[in-house]
């Protein structure tokens, strides 16, 4: 019987741990956690009293993915499909908490479990060097949770932003990375392309990047690329304190406009509909989208992350940011159900939205 852990369980837990693992051993204390106050579900195989084996998911407010956070199963309880039922139960348990992702890492020399992992989906998106105690590497692997099957994954190159203000440097990088190997992925080119890009710099009020700075920035490094923007005008004029600092974010806005015109790169004054936007990416566009960040992290901010694919679900996107309480796997590929992304996909009073292709090398 699979059922949900217990307090009570916890001895039990312990003494499967100690006897499955030599190595990377669950505490009492982060078992207690995983059962009282973490986001998290552990379930236990049971054999009327006796526990035989355990799984515990991880979730995390404002994403869709759901981590395997540790799995085992008592040595003389091998080989009965316990850990086949566990993780049937855990799938089914993360589809209830509205997740779209399964995540875990498996030791890369598990060949046991890697197999029992590929038989259920799972495929491989990364990996951690030397990842557990004993210097094993892990492999990073995801299965879709969505009712129809996922197609085959685009991975982006991820880089996390090493500032508040430089996900659009940051989200650009990773579209040049994604279609050039040997494109700049460091804090170096970050801080260039923040300093290219953004609107203006102050020490208060608007210093972000723009959808015009930034094509133009992919522009210069010889990428094809295109602009799509609701508003002929300034983005995010609202967040900025002052009628001067308004007029020198226009003026800037303007002459960005007109070099982005000049160099001849295609600016559509309109939206980027989700089916459009499928249309580039399955010809191998990648699309940097600004959104709000309040349905990921509570904050009304305007924030460029890139997408790397959609299915019939889900639009999967790379996000600079890595949030509070989370790795930087869960920002790699996260998954933003269609509807939400196209609600996330506008910021401001004035709904404002902008997204900028980055198509390939220019011939």
């Amino acid at each position: 019987m699979i059922r949900p852990a217990t307090k009570a369980d916890l001895p039990a837990l312990l003494d499967i741990e100690a006897r499955a693992f030599s190595g990377d051993r669950l505490s009492e204390r982060s078992f207690r956690h995983l059962l009282t106050k973490a986001h998290a579900r552990t379930l236990v195989a049971a054999e009327g009293e006796r526990l035989l084996g355990y799984a515990s998911l991880l979730f995390h407010e404002g994403s869709w993915i759901a981590r395997l956070y540790s799995l085992a199963v008592a040595p003389e309880a091998r080989g009965r499909g316990l850990s086949r039922r566990l993780m049937d139960a855990v799938v089914e348990t993360a589809r209830q908490e509205d997740c779209a992702v399964l995540r875990l890492e498996v030791r890369e020399d598990n060949l046991a479990a890697r197999r029992l992992y590929e038989s259920l989906g799972f495929r491989q998106f990364g990996a951690h060097a030397r990842y557990y105690q004993d210097g094993a590497n892990a492999l990073r692997l995801e299965v879709s949770l969505a009712e129809a099957p996922a197609p085959a994954a685009r991975l982006l190159p991820y880089y996390a932003q090493t500032l508040e203000f430089t996900c659009g440097p940051a989200a650009l990088m990773m579209a040049m990375r994604a279609h050039d190997p040997d494109a700049a992925l460091d804090r170096r080119e970050e801080l260039r392309l923040w300093r290219e890009a953004t609107t203006i710099f102050m020490t208060a009020g608007h210093g972000g990047c723009g959808p015009h700075g930034l094509a133009l920035a992919a522009w210069r490094r010889g990428f094809a690329v295109e602009i799509y923007v609701n508003d002929v005008g300034a983005l995010l004029l609202d967040s900025v304190r002052g009628d001067e600092k308004k007029d020198v974010v226009r003026l800037v806005h303007e002459d960005m406009a007109e070099q982005a015109q000049a160099a001849g790169i295609p600016i559509h004054h309109g939206m980027l509909q989700l089916a459009a936007l499928e249309e580039q990416v399955a010809a191998g566009a990648v699309p940097l989208v600004l959104i709000s960040t309040w349905r990921l992290a509570g904050q009304k901010q305007p924030h460029w992350i890139a997408v790397s694919d959609l299915d019939d679900h889900f639009v999967y996107v790379n996000d600079p940011t890595v949030y509070d309480g989370r790795s930087a796997s869960d920002s790699i590929r996260m998954p933003l159900p269609r509807a939400e992304f196209a609600r996330m996909a506008r910021f401001g009073r004035g709904q404002q939205r902008a997204a900028v292709l980055v198509k390939g090398r220019r011939s």
